[in-house]
């Protein structure tokens, strides 16, 4: 049971954030909107955040303070990580301890490799074993990466209370999100309210309680005055995750430029930042870019008059006026190749999920055409195998007894050939496009074909493979597949 505190405690509390935030700015520029983004309130938990508000417990901080100062600099970083990296903005449906576990890892991670005296701390040297011995098997610690990795490997029980440094049972308890932040709004209202009545502008009031560093910080609880740091006014329209977003790509880019110059060990957050930040492709509208127009029998809504129709009803009870159109130009999946690298580098198991996933896209009524002609190729070095789907049925058949043939070299050349001969020959009514499942490590044509081609990848440990600049790229995590 945490114990009650006083205005002055509360007081002292907010200097002590004061100095935290300054010491990290001084340090840290690159982290400057994200210093300033959350805005402290005295609540009864010991620290915790929503994203919006960092909530503090006055008695615990105090506490903490006197023991080991530079650790209430490092659990004010340890927080800001999370933001950053998103980790509170995740569904509730994960497994609580072990996502817990995986986010305040990476921080830490992360806080360990900046190398900066003010936020060393007693624990440091028994955090960073236990981060030597999990960066052999995950070598890019995320707390995604961590979170799959401990499903299958079990962590130490220890660890959690080793890495603690927050409380993030608000991340999860919408109730108790609402609650803190209702409190926080009221708390906001009645400093205002105080300050208007003492002759001071509500703003001003509200920036000697809440950002007593910062004043273009932003105050107001609801985020209609700020909220986005030093980087002035923020969209009243966006959720706290979206602000995080827009921060992350601020330290992000401030990483790759001055940052980087003053020598700042942070190459390891530039990578993740920018593996985080990258767009999130949908797959399904991805392959759709490769309909074509086709006719098929379906109402056509968007010329169907309804005033008329239900008039002729009206009138002559069961005549409408007008019938509705039986046909409707739409975009549907007609002629199209699916190439698979075969090649060594390329494993079983991946290339069976991408034809599923591919395949529970193509089969849904909204993306094939009745009637279809695409060919599935596996390649290496050379062509392997070629089969020809004309309707869902052929499908299914092959789904279900694919063997991946192959396992050699990669050249991406012979199923450019072959396609082209196939173009020749007027295997197609209308070839869209091709796309190519691989891992990039591979010969490329030298001319762009006539049609349009895409290369997928899956995404390892960021590797990012160049593509000729005629070629679509799309890179999917695995977990995307």
């Amino acid at each position: 049971m945490l114990p009650d505190w006083n205005p002055q405690m509360e007081e002292v509390a907010r200097e002590v954030f004061s100095q935290v935030r300054t010491s990290i700015v001084m340090k840290m520029r690159f982290l400057d909107m994200a210093v300033f983004r959350l805005k402290p309130f005295a609540a009864p938990v010991t620290l915790a955040t929503d994203g919006d508000h960092l909530f503090y417990h006055p008695v615990w901080l105090l506490k903490r303070y006197r023991e080991e100062s530079p650790a209430v600099t490092r659990d004010y970083m340890h927080v800001l990580l999370h933001c950053i990296f998103r980790h509170p903005f995740v569904s509730t449906l994960v497994d609580h301890d072990l996502w817990d576990l995986s986010c305040d890892i990476a921080a830490e991670a992360m806080i360990s490799e900046f190398n900066q005296a003010f936020l060393s701390v007693k624990q440091e040297e028994k955090r960073n074993q236990v981060i030597a011995k999990l960066q052999k098997q995950v070598k890019q610690m995320t707390a995604e990466k961590l979170y799959h990795y401990f499903q299958s490997h079990a962590p130490d029980p220890e660890w959690a209370e080793l890495f603690r440094a927050d409380d993030h049972e608000i991340w999860y308890d919408r109730s108790m999100q609402a609650s803190l932040h209702a409190q926080a709004v009221q708390k906001q209202s009645q400093q205002q309210q105080q300050g208007r009545g003492n002759g001071k502008s509500a703003e001003n009031n509200a920036d000697e309680q809440t950002h007593p560093a910062d004043s273009s910080s932003g105050n107001d609880p609801e985020g209609t005055a700020g909220g986005r740091g030093s980087s002035g006014g923020s969209d009243t329209s966006m959720n706290p995750a979206d602000e995080w977003r827009d921060i992350s790509e601020h330290v992000q880019m401030d990483l790759e430029t001055f940052a980087r110059q003053q020598g700042y060990k942070a190459g390891h957050m530039e990578q993740m930042l920018a593996a985080l930040n990258r767009e999130r492709y949908d797959y399904e509208a991805f392959l759709k870019k490769f309909a074509v127009m086709g006719e098929v029998m379906k109402i056509n809504d968007d010329e169907f008059d309804y005033i008329f129709y239900t008039y002729g009803l009206k009138l002559f009870e069961n005549m409408p006026l007008i019938e509705p159109l039986e046909y409707k130009e739409v975009k549907r999946i007609r002629d199209f190749v699916i190439a698979i690298d075969t090649s060594g580098s390329t494993s079983g198991e991946l290339v069976q999920k991408f034809l599923n996933k591919t395949y529970n896209i193509l089969q849904s009524t909204e993306s094939f055409f009745a009637k279809m002609n695409i060919y599935i190729v596996q390649c290496d070095a050379a062509i392997q195998e070629v089969a020809r789907i004309t309707k869902k049925e052929e499908f299914d058949d092959y789904i279900r007894h694919m063997t991946i043939r192959g396992l050699g070299g990669t050249d991406f050349r012979p199923v450019f050939s072959f396609v082209d001969q196939l173009v020749r020959e007027k295997a197609f009514t209308n070839l869209k496009g091709m796309i190519y499942f691989t891992d990039g490590m591979g010969t490329f044509p030298a001319r762009k074909p006539d049609y349009q081609t895409a290369f997928v990848f899956v995404r390892d440990e960021f590797n990012n493979p160049n593509v000729p600049p005629w070629a679509i790229k799309l890179v999917l995590e695995k977990e995307e597949i």
